[in-house]
């Protein structure tokens, strides 16, 4: 287990405990979520290392792994994913300013955007950390992601684009991720970071009941104020912030089962909304947050 002396963003020692929140999909342990006053990073505290975290995602309800349909909630997450692959790969093509390019996908996981992206003629590389996913990737897509481990072999300067689609909170090397980053990425180049947002209005709402926390799974809480601090500290800058605006719905559905034991499908719309509404005015108060980075010049 990994206790934080320090910031794992920024190094100071100006950390607290700020909230404790349950494993409600696998373990039902609890776990302590810490913030940084130098930085805003939220961090899950006394986190498995990497040899031991595999197990926090043995269920077969994780979708990003197993793809499963089984309940309401899957098969809803489905129906919106076939509208939303399409939606980012408009908006990666309109940000790289090119119909076809180099895409690395990190955290691939059963490989549909990738397929998305070949169909529409980008050269595809996948990273997938978790053998189930990548055995599910080659069986659904025929595509193979490569291990982890493999980033190091890629040659410099040598993507057009690089994808994190909820991703980046589960990485543990928070700062050797950004720092491969930047050594992958073309120098016209941008990479695309969606992770949840701690200070979104479904957040707020349902406190340590909200599903994204997911820990421990998730290592860390963005902000858009921590995701500027890590941009700016590994030489880039954020381009455009961009709303997931089915996230608050996503998520309000799982916070609700966390909270009462039931769906509650009507309460978790009407939290949604109003998530979303408050994000209309300010999208850095959006449920997921698309952060689009272009590097220092």
């Amino acid at each position: 287990m990994i206790r934080y002396q320090q910031c794992p963003s920024c190094g100071s020692e100006k950390i607290q405990k700020e909230i404790t929140v349950k494993d409600h999909s696998v373990s039902g342990e609890e776990f302590e979520i810490w913030r940084c006053s130098n930085c805003h990073l939220f961090f899950t505290q006394h986190i498995p290392n990497e040899s031991e975290i595999g197990k926090y995602y043995r269920s077969e309800n994780y979708i990003s792994h197993s793809d499963t349909r089984k309940g309401i909630v899957n098969k809803l997450y489905h129906l919106i994913r076939e509208y939303t692959l399409g939606q980012k790969k408009n908006l990666l093509q309109k940000s790289c300013g090119l119909q076809r390019g180099s895409l690395l996908d990190i955290g691939s996981g059963t490989g549909s955007f990738l397929t998305t992206m070949q169909k529409a003629g980008w050269e595809i590389t996948g990273i997938e950390p978790d053998k189930i996913a990548r055995k599910n990737s080659e069986e659904l897509h025929h595509i193979k992601p490569l291990e982890p481990a493999a980033i190091k072999d890629l040659p410099s300067s040598s993507f057009d684009a690089i994808t994190m689609w909820h991703v980046m909170e589960h990485v543990h090397q928070l700062q050797n991720q950004f720092k491969e980053l930047n050594r992958l990425i073309k120098p016209e180049g941008r990479v695309f970071i969606a992770v949840p947002n701690h200070t979104s209005g479904d957040a707020d709402h349902y406190r340590d009941y909200w599903a994204a926390w997911d820990v421990p799974r998730h290592l860390y809480h963005f902000s858009p104020e921590s995701m500027r601090f890590l941009a700016g500290k590994f030489g880039f800058t954020i381009e455009n912030y961009k709303p997931m605006w089915f996230d608050s719905f996503y998520v309000s559905m799982l916070s609700e089962k966390y909270k009462s034991g039931k769906s509650h499908l009507l309460s978790a719309l009407i939290s949604g909304i109003k998530s979303n509404l408050k994000a209309m005015k300010n999208v850095e108060h959006c449920s997921s947050v698309i952060y689009i980075l272009e590097k220092v010049r």
